[in-house]
């Protein structure tokens, strides 16, 4: 879990967290410069939690981005299965179980990656909506130009964490939940991305007009892709995966020559390419909203 300021909610997270039916859960708390009484909640906290340790630590007080990174890396971090956890979240009582649950059936030996839509709550608590229901599959040239799932909703295994480690050792990175996508479906890991919502997002009243509830959010985030916000993420991602090109498959290899190579010379060149490729984004409309970035160079 990564916190900062979050006294106003976090008690509520930890409360959902205590509830989850998987019986064993060490909790690791890297707080990120609080001024308020996060720090006192979380400590108060420790002689409740019977499920396992709890454990509060520092973070390098950069942003959320580098204080998730801190933990992926950090050794001290031992477990079967990892999940990300926001401050100010719900956790529906079966949201550990159910990702563990598919994990146990599938290989243990390949790096697994299990993600969730979420259900939107406002700040208060009240219901909102719920995050776009995506339906294509999930894999490397989806994850190249979207990532389909906040990073609240994630849970891995260790041999995905593993990987995540290393090639986050190698590389800082704008996002935590996208570079997790990449990284495991670079390697060839397997993705399930559950439609039922497992977490309940919560957005602040500034945010709340940008939640993932509807067609003006989806409009808003086109908005960011034509700004070419996202081809600066991207520059982020593509350089991160060039210091990892010895945990990248063959065919996520070649995936990615074609889509750097896309980004550059004329418009029938790159449409060529992309094509080639066989990069996409969930839906119609997000494909061709990447296709209209591509020939306005703003991806």
């Amino acid at each position: 879990m990564g916190t900062r300021d979050g006294a106003a909610f976090i008690g509520e997270q930890l409360e959902s967290l205590f509830a989850q039916s998987w019986p064993s859960v060490d909790l690791w708390v890297s707080d990120d410069g609080s001024t308020d009484a996060t720090v006192a909640i979380v400590e108060a906290w420790r002689s409740r939690w019977n499920k396992g340790s709890l454990t509060l630590v520092d973070g390098p007080r950069k942003g959320f981005a580098a204080n998730f990174r801190s933990m992926i890396i950090d050794p001290r971090i031992d477990a079967d299965y990892y999940a990300f956890c926001d401050q100010d979240d719900v956790w529906e009582p079966d949201r550990l179980e159910s990702a563990i649950r598919w994990m146990q059936a599938e290989d243990i030996e390949a790096p697994l990656l299990f993600c969730s839509r979420t259900a939107t709550i406002s700040e208060t608590g009240v219901p909102v909506g719920y995050s776009p229901l995506f339906r294509r599959p999930p894999s490397f040239r989806n994850a190249l130009v979207q990532s389909i799932a906040g990073g609240n909703t994630m849970l891995f295994n260790r041999r995905a964490r593993d990987l995540l480690a290393k090639a986050s050792a190698r590389t800082e990175f704008v996002s935590h939940d996208w570079w997790a996508y990449l990284i495991v479906t670079a390697a060839g890991g397997k993705v399930r991305y559950e439609p039922r919502p497992l977490v309940r997002y919560r957005q602040h009243a500034a945010n709340l007009v940008g939640a993932n509830v509807s067609w003006r959010a989806r409009l808003s985030r086109l908005g960011r892709l034509f700004q070419g916000q996202f081809a600066t993420w991207t520059d982020s991602n593509l350089r991160g995966l060039a210091v990892n090109r010895d945990l990248i498959t063959r065919d996520a290899a070649l995936c990615l020559r074609l889509f750097i190579r896309a980004r550059k010379g004329s418009a029938f060149r790159r449409f060529s390419l992309l094509g080639k490729s066989g990069v996409y984004r969930q839906t119609l409309m997000g494909t061709l909203g990447l296709y209209l970035a591509f020939l306005w160079r703003r991806i």
